[in-house]
């Protein structure tokens, strides 16, 4: 049976790479008369069964080397699967890696025609959607430039003009919306929403899972080739963050064991969430820690533990937008302090400082602790912030004559997801509210509002 236009039927496919240790190697098995291998065997794709229809928006998430973008270059015909079939149907435009089937030396205005003939047009046809490219792109005068004095944010730009500019049946884009500008990715997703309300074939790879439920109508999750799951998009964005954690999100927790479960009060939970009386390095074990955390300070207290809490509940890694969090930071001292200082930030992914905050800065006054002293404490706070991920640093000193001594610091110590609830921009949800005050009445005889 023939499948209708835009939609994509995968059918038990693989692709699998020969993975050789040098090239004296590669030779060997080349010329060997024994038939004997000198490769392994690596399976970037395995046993994919997928059935993608006419309007459907798919996003896939999945870490570094989980598949997606072979999954996505097998589509567009740019690989041939090892094993199984692919059938696509209808005109498909992909944008891939950024700068394939671009040509540095030639300007933006040639590679764009040479795009867009090679998908298909004709060169009137090219030379007439050459206008739209342009004003789409936004790059000014450097459209008639070589490419190769672009920024990598202009060659995006001019990239995804090209690839929308041709009217195609499915749009394939792999996580190249990633390096544009807030207002160019606006656009861009606002083009994404005009293709699917005509009915377009949309398929999106990324790694931000905020993408997926505002955006797509379906949820993919990739780990070592194979299909973990094929599911709702907010239901894919949980499973994401499994593989990512190596543990279940709170979401799928069983609705049974949750109403079964009684919330403990945070500060009950000290002696089940830390090993008390221990040195271990507790963080290290959560499942939210940032392997790529930076650490400093001259150890005289030592940062040994931290973990969010949400109503009771330990080692939370996901938090809907507005709910209050406990972060508990464990300490252990190796001098006596008379003040120590103990500090939380929480920063965007890019860096950018959302909040700061330590007990000096707030006049708080501390308690004194000895050398050998182990100190729980806690900084509470509403997660009033737009979705997307952050991470949290947290800070151990002292200030002497005003002048901070840092024991230790840990920056971005832990990875934190936030669960938009209600759209708007920006970092955070001052929780603006609503309301009409005055309406004027109208004047009977226009029919208009009277001024």
């Amino acid at each position: 049976m023939t499948i209708p236009v835009g939609a994509i039927s995968l059918r038990n496919v693989g692709k699998r790479y020969r993975l050789f240790t040098s090239v004296a190697e590669r030779l060997k098995e080349r010329f060997t008369p024994f038939g004997h291998h000198y490769h392994r065997e690596c399976w970037a794709l395995r046993g994919v069964n997928l059935d993608i229809s006419p309007g459907e928006t798919l996003g896939i998430l999945g870490r570094n080397g989980s598949g997606k973008s072979t999954l996505l270059q097998v589509i567009a015909s740019i690989l041939r699967p090892t094993e199984g079939t692919v059938e696509v149907r209808g005109a498909v435009s992909a944008l891939l890696e950024l700068g394939t089937g671009f040509n540095p030396e030639l300007t933006g205005a040639q590679n764009a025609v040479l795009y867009l003939t090679l998908a298909g047009l004709s060169r009137r046809d090219a030379a007439g959607a050459m206008a739209e490219v342009i004003r789409f792109a936004d790059i000014g005068e450097y459209i008639d430039q070589p490419m190769r004095t672009y920024s990598t944010g202009m060659f995006m730009r001019l990239a995804f003009a090209a690839a929308v500019s041709v009217d195609p049946d499915i749009l394939i884009v792999d996580e190249a919306l990633a390096v544009g500008d807030a207002q160019f990715q606006h656009k861009c997703f606002s083009r994404l929403e005009q293709f699917k309300n005509a009915g377009k074939t949309i398929i999106l790879v990324t790694h931000d899972p905020q993408v997926l439920p505002r955006h797509c109508t379906r949820g993919l999750v990739l780990e070592h080739g194979a299909l973990v799951c094929d599911t709702t998009p907010t239901d894919a964005v949980s499973r994401y963050y499994e593989v990512l954690y190596h543990v279940a999100s709170p979401s799928r927790l069983a609705a049974a064991e949750l109403a079964s479960s009684t919330a403990t009060p945070a500060d009950q939970l000290v002696g089940s969430l830390f090993a008390l009386g221990t040195l271990a390095d507790g963080v290290r074990s959560r499942p939210n820690y940032n392997p790529g955390e930076v650490r400093f300070g001259n150890r005289q207290g030592e940062i040994l533990d931290v973990v969010t809490v949400v109503e009771g509940r330990g080692e939370v890694t996901r938090i809907a937008s507005g709910e209050r969090v406990d972060v508990y930071v464990r300490v252990v001292f190796r001098v006596p302090v008379e003040q120590p200082t103990y500090g939380l930030f929480i920063k965007s992914v890019d860096g950018l400082m959302i909040y700061g905050t330590n007990t000096w800065m707030q006049r708080l006054k501390t308690a004194p602790v000895t050398a050998g002293q182990e100190v729980v404490v806690r900084f509470s706070c509403p997660m009033t912030l737009v979705g997307g991920d952050v991470f949290l640093d947290v800070g151990l000193g002292e200030f002497v004559d005003d002048q901070y001594v840092a024991f230790d610091g840990r920056c971005s110590v832990l990875q934190v997801t936030i669960d938009q609830t209600r759209w708007c921009h920006g970092t955070s949800d001052i929780g603006a509210e609503y309301s009409e005050v005055y309406r004027a009445p109208l004047d009977a005889g226009s029919g208009r509002d009277a001024l």
